[in-house]
């Protein structure tokens, strides 16, 4: 599933309750994360539906406990993990076919996750191995999403959409001079896009 078909199935309301976003690349991970805080509750349900914490300032049971309580007065609840690779032990260490699979909490909650929240875990910057039980119960049940660095050659058509999207044109020799002078960090291009358009 591409970007744009997880943009507009939240566009249309078709939620997974859970979405694990993660890889070398943030760009897409900060986006569809955004867009969900942003998006799903209306600012009213907010205050009290909407948790966004970071990796290094909660642990998986604190996390887990915040997941499975009950929305109050809204349909639903948000919890977004941003920085999700600082905190300790998300992941089990051990995925032995013989370990006992209520020693990984999260991937009991992947299996039978709360149907009135949606939570998303932004683990940024690194990937995991898709091998493991708890990337098959992603596959399977909810939402794994994975946003590798683009290639040095993909960048300058990369830069002219992003350009485009904006209602701004650029020329092919310059979307080829900004992708070797800004390197493949996506976030920063666009960053540095966005102050040339508003100039």
């Amino acid at each position: 599933m591409t970007f744009d078909q997880i943009i507009n199935d939240l566009k249309q309301k078709k939620y997974s309750p859970v979405y694990f976003l993660h890889g070398d690349e943030a760009f897409y991970i900060d986006k569809i994360s955004s867009y969900i805080e942003e998006h799903v509750l209306d600012e009213n349900e907010k205050a009290f539906n909407q948790h966004v914490i970071y990796g290094k300032d909660t642990d998986k049971l604190s996390l887990l406990s915040l997941a499975r309580r009950f929305p109050m007065m809204a349909e639903r609840q948000v919890v977004i993990v941003r920085e999700a690779q600082e905190m300790k032990n998300l992941i089990a260490k051990s995925d032995d076919e013989d370990a006992d699979k209520n020693k990984d909490q999260l991937l009991e909650y992947i299996l039978k996750p709360a149907p009135t929240t949606i939570l998303v875990i932004c683990y940024k910057y690194k990937t995991f191995d898709k091998r493991t039980r708890l990337a098959k119960a992603l596959q399977k049940h909810s939402f794994l999403f994975e946003y590798k660095k683009m290639y040095d050659d993909k960048l300058p058509d990369w830069i002219t959409n992003y350009v485009h999207s904006k209602q701004y044109r650029i020329n092919p020799s310059s979307a080829v001079l900004l992708g070797e002078y800004l390197g493949n960090d996506l976030s920063k291009i666009s960053n540095e896009l966005d102050k040339l358009m508003l100039n």
